[in-house]
């Protein structure tokens, strides 16, 4: 056994299988999902930089930026309400992820997914047509409660679909729509600006019922996952509908396995409470640590308030929203990247090279910061090449982000955990990543304002951590049975001692030992 977070051989089972056509394209339009979440963070950074939107609904932020152009350039949009426009929609992401876990355990996963489109739309057709702030929140909410369903669903949807040997690479199809959902915000932020007029940021944001279409009309074509169809009790149509996925007639053992699974979550008569069991441990470790670390990178921060950031370090509102353009596609090339290699370097591979990126770039960034604007927040007149080389390293900064703890963020959690506690677990897990989304976004701008560009350190120091937690902690997960995952905790050095070879005697699979199974502890 390695000495550090690597896994023994395994069982060695294959379940036979292909990447067949209708996985393939199953696997793309539900992966859409994603872009409900990426176009939202992409617009509303974009929008709170629109001079007509400030007008409107957050004048006292106006005024404050217009007042004085040489003030502290750290502090000019540090308002509450502002940032309460922003984070809003993950305090209801967090509610609904929470509610969500019921109803993609007992509907199905594709309910859950038209539930969060139909949401999305509302809440997006409310902001459109946005008289008053209280409008722009509900509409946020609406919107929130949307992403929470949708970020439940969609990626167990991948993973219980793709085929083990390319699971990573159809799991990151998610991670790719929401950088691609905040590529497409950042370039129609860039010409809704331009509309005279200044009523551009109605499109901005009413262009959100796009994406919420598609993830609604793609929620009911979709078939469901085997899965999900045996825990509903409808094993003969989930068995064909297995055949029809692996593009093979010889699906007998992973069809065994998939029901096992079940029988054994049927046991389980509170998920929740059994996250809590001492066997459990390392999936509930997991699905707490890596959404917060996610989130700690410091990657929201400059994804939410690119063109907020990229003002304050002195480009004007147009370069300001044409630099969070360019950020956006090397965001959606380093996601291409990670598809192409999560199967093939794996996954510990890519969180160790893309921590070390991240952790050079924000200390390059914190010291050229720090360098012209110091601590009082006025630079005086940038040159050009200065900001050409912060928007350099921050966008390697952005690409390490994007083939390591973007997508690995979302694709890990969603693959180790057992049947009987994946709803709930996922649940877990979308829910604090959108607590510490909301914590950021909504200290953010005071904690600018106050740390200055000691801010990029903050996020620097998590980032060691984490990477040091990857490399004792996680197990590598590339290429193993989603219902066989627990091979990889007994082998661990640190994780085998709270997964008993007796609590899995099936290898992957909890059984029920004379009718016992779940229920000892």
């Amino acid at each position: 056994m390695p000495a550090v977070g690597g896994i023994g051989p395994g069982t060695g089972k294959e379940y036979p299988g292909n990447l067949t056509p209708y996985v393939l394209v199953t696997c793309i339009v539900a992966a859409m999902g994603g872009l409900i979440f990426g176009y939202d963070i992409g617009i509303s950074g974009g929008v709170t930089t629109m001079t007509p939107f400030l007008q409107k609904f957050f004048p006292s932020v106006w005024r404050k930026k217009e007042a004085d152009k040489t003030k502290n350039q750290y502090c000019q949009y540090d308002s509450q309400t502002l940032t309460m426009f922003t984070s809003s929609l993950y305090l209801a992401a967090l509610l609904a992820s929470l509610v969500a876990s019921t109803v993609t355990r007992k509907l199905g996963r594709k309910l859950s997914m038209l539930f969060g489109g139909l949401l999305f739309f509302a809440g997006a057709l409310i902001n459109g047509f946005a008289k008053a702030v209280w409008m722009l929140i509900v509409g946020r909410m609406l919107l929130g409660f949307g992403v929470g369903f949708a970020n439940q669903s969609v990626p167990l949807y991948l993973s219980e679909m793709a085929p083990y040997r390319y699971r990573g690479a159809l799991n990151i199809g998610f991670q790719l729509s929401i950088t691609v959902g905040i590529l497409i915000a950042n370039v129609l932020n860039y010409f809704f600006n331009k509309i005279e007029g200044g009523w551009g940021w109605r499109l901005s944001l009413g262009g959100a019922m796009v994406p919420a279409l598609i993830i609604t009309v793609g929620s009911l074509i979709l078939p469901d996952t085997p899965n999900s169809m045996i825990e509903r009790g409808q094993t003969e149509e989930a068995k064909a509908k297995l055949k029809r996925i692996r593009g093979v007639d010889d699906v007998d053992e992973e069809f065994r396995d998939l029901v096992a699974a079940s029988d054994a979550s049927k046991l389980v008569e509170h998920p929740w409470g059994n996250l809590l069991q001492r066997k459990y441990r390392p999936h509930l470790t997991m699905a707490i640590l890596i959404p917060f670390f996610q989130q700690l990178t410091g990657i929201n921060v400059i994804m939410f308030y690119a063109p907020v950031l990229f003002n304050t370090i002195g480009f004007k509102d147009d370069a300001a929203l044409m630099s969070a353009v360019i950020t956006g596609a090397v965001n959606v090339g380093a996601t291409l990247v990670s598809i192409y290699g999560v199967d093939k370097w794996g996954r510990r591979f890519l969180f160790l090279e893309g921590g070390v990126q991240m952790l050079i770039c924000q200390a390059v960034v914190a010291a050229c910061i720090g360098a012209r604007f110091g601590i009082n927040g006025d630079p005086g007149d940038l040159p050009k090449w200065y900001a050409v080389v912060v928007v350099l390293f921050i966008c390697i900064y952005v690409a390490g982000f994007a083939w390591s703890w973007g997508p690995l963020g979302w694709l890990v959690p969603s693959e180790i955990f057992p049947l009987e506690i994946r709803s709930a677990a996922q649940s877990i897990n979308v829910s604090v990543n959108m607590l510490f989304t909301f914590a950021v976004a909504q200290v953010f701008l005071t904690m600018l304002c106050h740390l200055k560009f000691g801010l990029f350190l903050f996020f620097a120091f998590f980032v060691l951590i984490m990477s040091i937690f990857v490399y004792f902690f996680l197990p590598e997960t590339k290429g193993i049975p989603i219902e066989e995952m627990n091979q990889v905790w007994k082998t661990h050095w640190y994780w085998s001692r709270f997964v008993e070879d007796l609590d899995y005697p099936n290898g992957g699979t909890e059984m029920s030992k004379g009718g016992q199974g779940t229920k000892n502890v």
